[in-house]
């Protein structure tokens, strides 16, 4: 059996040698339309790569992806973060659990995983053609055939034929899937920071606070997680999450939207006021600047008392109950306007990609087009950081090479 794996990623890698360790026999054959293999895997949480999640509930799992989650909760059952944890440990590649539950190699440099694959492709004896990009394909009989965007290079036909070529940018870039019958979700970025270019919030950059809660005004999305103001807006998990689960609608808007920023990670607003009215009464006698509620970072609480007219010098005792009032608005219903995102160009995730009504889920197989398959973000599945984007490109590619 001759077996063609487009893309030498994440996913292409995880599949070709899935399906060779499934068909020892088979001629399997990886194209990388680049000259680089594993580009994104390379750069993945800043060069560690952030390979999974420590996460080992399937439902909770399943949360992490705004789009696919649904139907990746059978997939799961079959290849999931334990299961990919012990992959890489059992290929001679230690891992280790953060506090935050993201698994890095304990080397803390993505080119151990890189080195495992490559050396897992040859020992296997997977080929790997680089500088070679698929133009077309097209079924012949019970074969596929495969046309490539260099004329010099004749058609080549194979038993089996699994796309792993990642998120694409553009609609363009999946035209010669769609010409096979597959719907195409159109591409919208995912995984992004937000602009503020008119607030002066800005001035903070670098500030970072760890417990935030972040929603989209008008919308029932939030994210929680930790806040970094930055030079031009906002970034850090909260707004990546943000931005996934809200890819959608704020593509449609334009990137032109207000949020809404819970600095205190305290949704009732009463039990704010009560801090406030606590401290009120134990440090009447003390200016605000010297007392931080809920431990604010100083600049952000300066700028904040700032921002809503509160001298820093004023004591708290002279607050009375509209300074409380206006204290806790702030803290808990803080607004910014957003005018733009910015994106991580190498480390781009899309929202989009082939709809996974065109896939059966169970195999990973086109319902447009037998004996082809898919595996990893090229298929309309994307998930918020946190490794959870590279254990769907385990967990997609290890039942793509099962070529059921």
């Amino acid at each position: 059996m001759k077996i063609g794996i487009i893309g030498g990623g994440a996913a292409g890698f995880f599949s070709a040698i899935a399906a060779k360790e499934n068909y020892p026999d088979s001629r399997v054959i990886i194209f990388e339309k680049s000259q680089k293999l594993l580009s994104k895997v390379k750069i993945s949480g800043g060069g560690r790569c952030n390979v999974t999640n420590g996460c080992t509930s399937i439902e909770e799992l399943c949360k992490a992806y705004p789009r696919g989650g649904r139907q990746l909760n059978k997939a799961f059952q079959i290849f999931n973060t334990s299961h990919a944890i012990e992959w890489f440990e059992s290929r001679g590649v230690p891992l280790v659990i953060q506090e935050d539950n993201c698994v890095f190699p304990l080397s803390q440099d993505s080119q151990s995983i890189i080195n495992c694959f490559l050396r897992e492709a040859k020992k296997l004896g997977v080929e790997i053609k680089t500088g070679v990009g698929v133009k077309s394909l097209r079924s012949v009989g019970k074969m596929l055939e495969l046309q490539f965007l260099d004329e010099k290079l004749q058609p080549e036909v194979f038993d089996k034929i699994i796309v792993t070529t990642g998120g694409s940018p553009k609609r363009k870039g999946l035209e010669w899937l769609e010409e096979s019958g597959h719907k195409i979700e159109d591409p919208v970025p995912s995984l992004f920071s937000f602009n503020m270019p008119a607030e002066p919030i800005t001035r903070l950059m670098g500030v970072v606070v760890e417990n935030t809660i972040v929603s989209i005004q008008g919308t029932k999305i939030k994210a929680k997680g930790p806040l970094l103001i930055t030079h031009w807006g906002m970034s850090g998990p909260a707004i990546l999450k943000l931005s996934s689960h809200g890819a959608r609608i704020l593509s449609e808007c334009e990137y032109n939207f207000t949020i809404q920023v819970n600095w205190v990670n305290e949704l009732n607003s009463d039990l704010v006021a009560d801090e406030l009215r606590i401290i009120t009464e134990a440090h009447s006698n003390k200016i605000l600047s010297n007392i931080r509620p809920f431990s604010l970072p100083v600049r952000l609480w300066l700028y904040l008392l700032d921002k809503i007219e509160i001298p820093a010098d004023k004591k708290w005792g002279e607050l009375g109950k509209k300074g409380v009032n206006k204290l806790m608005n702030v803290l808990t219903n803080d607004e910014y306007s957003v005018k733009g995102k910015s994106t991580f160009s190498e480390e781009f995730v899309t929202c989009g990609g082939i709809s996974l009504k065109s896939i059966d889920m169970s195999t990973m197989q086109s319902k447009a087009c037998k004996n082809l398959y898919f595996a990893g973000e090229v298929m309309d599945i994307d998930a918020i950081t946190g490794g959870y984007n590279l254990q769907c490109a385990w967990t997609t590619g290890f039942i793509a090479g099962k070529l059921k």
